[in-house]
This record gives C-alpha cells, structure tokens and sequence, in this order.
C-alpha cells in the first residue's frame, strides 16, 4: 500500500514560527523603505515650490512672493501664496480655492505638491480635519520683521547672501505654525520659537534659495523632545548650547545666538 505523506501539526508550527520570525524582521524595513519613498516625494514637492518661487521673482522684478497666509496681515498689495486656508470651520473647498487662488499656483497648477503624502488629516481644536497644505515659508523670506530680535525678512531675491543655505519652505506637517503664518526661529535666544518639525524620522525636509532640498536630522534631544509634543506648542524653554537651534537660525537669518 501507499503510504500518504505531509506535514506533521509540529512540523506546521514550525513553519508558521519561521514565517511569523521573518515577517517581523522585513516588516521595519520595509517600512523604512516606504518611509523613504515619502521623503523622496516631499523632497520632490518642495524643489518645485522653490523653483516656481524663483520664477515668480523673476517675473516680478526679483521681488519675493508674500510668504503670509494671512496671519500677519502686514503685506499691502502683495497676494500671498497661499490664501489663508487655516480658520476654524473651513471646508475642503475653500482650503482647495485658497490655494487655487494664491500668487503660485498658475506657476504650479498641482494640488498634490503643497503637501506631505505622509499627512491626510490632522486633529485641530478636538476636531479631525482634511489638509492640503503642510508646507510653511520661512519668515525671513518676505514674510515677517521680527525687528525686536534684529532679525529682518528679505524682500529681494538678488538680497539674499549664500542661498544655497538659506531656508525657503519646510514641511512641518500641517500643525498649527504652517497653518498660521510663517515658520520662525528666536535669533538672540537659545529657545524654540515654533515648534521643530519632526518628520521622516528624527528631523524634516528643507528648500533652500538656491532651489535644492534636503533632509535635516536634528541632533539634539532636546529639539526631538519638544518637536513631538502633542499639541505642538510654541516657545520652548531654554535649550543653551543647542546645536540644531544655531543651524535653524542661521539658515533663517544668517545670524544666531552665541553658545
């Protein structure tokens, strides 16, 4: 007679064992994979709002675009370029037409570029939101004086010295510093003035004048710390001799506090 052949339940455990042991040592890498690939889409995004920024001051006599989206309300007859999309209670319409409607988008006309992959919605004031913009302007880029810490917005694109490292837009996630006006650092203090955005692992995505991007870790854990704080806040405490502190306000100002 034949004799039937097959897996014993012992030799079956073993093998759903093996599989389950494999499973978890791919699963991070690929999510770190996946990850990756969103970075390098929001990298993708933010080097072409940069170079549509420089095309804009181009046709505009190398006069910056207005960075504010309404919270400063300082820019006389300079459409910014985003309208304001961040008041309670607006809908996606809206949200969508301030963008339609801002000085960037017959230059762009691609929704999906003002916005991280990796963000959907986010909770706002206890109430879960769709957002379409995670990207903020850094305030020294025609967005806002901060004449009390001599730190000053440039407004000519010819004016602004070694723009291959100075900060132009930055994902921060769509949290409540993008959702307002601009993205802004303390020069005189060693402080957070908004919150650092940590994204796509311990830092974020930049854009620089000169219209390349890159990813910047942060160093410190003190940075890590108060960038995760849920809700983000502003104004941090103290942080002497923080390293990520000093890169931040230099790339924004081209100055910062000694430590």
């Amino acid at each position: 007679m034949r004799r039937k052949t097959g897996f014993t339940l012992i030799e079956l455990l073993v093998v759903i064992a093996i599989i389950a042991v494999l499973m978890a040592i791919l699963m991070p890498a690929l999510n770190r994979v996946r990850e990756q690939g969103k970075r390098s889409t929001c990298l993708s995004n933010l080097k072409q709002l940069t170079l549509v920024w420089i095309m804009y001051a181009d046709d505009n006599d190398d006069k910056l675009v207005n960075g504010d989206t309404g919270e400063y309300s300082i820019h006389q007859n300079e459409t910014p370029w985003v309208l304001a999309d961040w008041r309670s209670g607006m809908s996606v319409e809206q949200k969508r037409d301030a963008i339609l409607n801002g000085a960037l988008w017959p230059y762009i006309k691609t929704l999906k570029l003002y916005k991280c992959p990796t963000v959907k919605k986010i909770v706002r004031s206890g109430v879960q939101e769709e957002i379409l913009r995670t990207y903020s302007v850094s305030d020294s880029m025609n967005c806002k004086n901060w004449a009390s810490m001599g730190a000053e917005m440039i407004k000519k694109r010819m004016d602004i010295p070694n723009p291959a490292y100075r900060i132009v837009f930055l994902d921060d996630g769509g949290t409540i510093t993008s959702a307002l006006g601009g993205w802004t650092v303390y020069v005189k203090e060693e402080r957070w003035w908004d919150p650092p955005p940590v994204r796509h692992g311990d830092g974020t995505t930049f854009s620089f004048a000169d219209g390349h991007s890159e990813y910047h870790k942060w160093k410190d854990p003190r940075t890590i710390e108060f960038g995760k704080r849920v809700p983000p806040t502003a104004f941090s405490s103290n942080q002497p001799g923080n390293e990520d502190l000093h890169w931040a306000a230099v790339a924004m100002w081209g100055k910062a506090a000694k430590h």
